[in-house]
């Protein structure tokens, strides 16, 4: 394919391509085109967002019979073959040979990059290695000041994960505070959100508006452009003095309070209903993982709340009520939430 042809035929799939640069395009056209217009036959649309855990199951499938297949005898080997010079052109030459890439992505519909980086991240042993030390922490920081934001190069000499040293970094930089937000950080979370949300709605309208409209225009913006995919680092980075988690929770609050003008959904009575609607609502649904939740729908069993309210008061449901929650599936805890603490929640209501 050509290069037009490519990007007309990949932006019924993928709607944001002609945004993407030449060579990433001529990139999917290869690896991708093919698998979902496939996957289009049967009916299947390609994905975006968190991946499932029946995804992760099939992409270690696949990474297993990759193996057992080309005899190559580790993971890390396979995925990170960079890390081992002496076997690299043998390990390719058996990639290129048994069609890695298709055999990777495999039942799975999603751009081939984006599998990639998820089995990257599911077999790198830098990856889960635990809370930073004090003596790491500032290994961290000089090899920062050393090398920028190279975290290819700082994650190879702190053998930690790429993802690992560049979040602990945007973690440490700075003078983080973990008090009581003043009004001056509200304020400038509050500034930083706007300002992110009125570049974004000014790329989107600049082709839809002309110049008269946009200068008398108010920002009118749908409720969910008010906390979804918002660049939480680069507010991070506005603000100065929290941490990117800190302010995407400080935001979830004050959305919150907007919209439930202030009322306090989540107690005494309220706070039981909610409870058992909540939990009612997620048995129906029949979801096998957290991903498959709609949970900008579920909002309605609380209230008139952002999703990330919602998937906050799961989380501390199932932590405060289901013993060793961490070995139990995402069905498995729905399941113990209804059958053993919704008859008590209702008891007590």
């Amino acid at each position: 394919l050509n290069l037009d042809s490519a990007k007309q035929e990949l932006e019924e799939f993928i709607p944001h391509v002609r945004n993407m640069s030449d060579s990433s395009i001529r990139k999917m056209a290869g690896r991708d085109l093919v698998r979902f217009k496939q996957f289009k036959k049967q009916g299947i649309a390609v994905k975006f967002g968190r991946f499932s855990q029946k995804e992760n199951n099939q992409i270690r499938k696949n990474v297993e019979d990759f193996l057992s297949i080309t005899g190559i005898d580790s993971a890390e080997k396979l995925l990170f073959t960079s890390r081992y010079p002496e076997d690299k052109e043998a390990v390719n030459r058996l990639k290129a040979e048994h069609l890695f890439c298709e055999k990777l992505a495999e039942g799975i519909p999603r751009p081939w990059r984006l599998i990639y980086y998820r089995a990257r991240k599911m077999f790198d042993p830098n990856n889960y290695k635990g809370r930073y030390t004090k003596e790491e922490k500032e290994k961290l920081k000089k090899y920062h000041a050393l090398h920028g934001n190279d975290w290819k190069k700082i994650s190879e000499m702190m053998s930690r994960s790429n993802l690992s040293v560049a979040m602990k970094y945007s973690e440490i930089k700075s003078a983080i505070n973990y008090g009581p937000w003043s009004k001056e950080e509200i304020q400038k979370l509050m500034h930083a959100v706007e300002e992110v949300i009125r570049k974004r709605m000014e790329m989107e309208d600049a082709n839809s508006l002309s110049s008269s409209e946009k200068s008398d225009r108010d920002l009118l913006i749908d409720r969910e452009k008010l906390y979804q995919k918002l660049p939480w680092t680069e507010i991070e980075a506005k603000v100065g003095t929290r941490y990117w988690r800190q302010c995407k929770q400080k935001w979830t609050t004050i959305l919150t309070n907007k919209m439930t003008k202030g009322q306090r959904l989540y107690r005494g009575t309220k706070g039981l209903e909610a409870k058992i609607n909540l939990i009612k609502r997620l048995y129906e649904m029949k979801a096998e993982d957290a991903n498959e939740v709609n949970w900008e729908e579920l909002s309605n069993a609380i209230g008139d709340v952002p999703k990330t309210y919602v998937q906050a008061k799961f989380y501390k449901l199932k932590v405060s009520c289901i013993p060793f929650w961490q070995k139990k599936t995402f069905s498995e805890i729905v399941d113990y939430l209804f059958e053993e603490k919704l008859p008590e929640f209702e008891e007590m209501l």
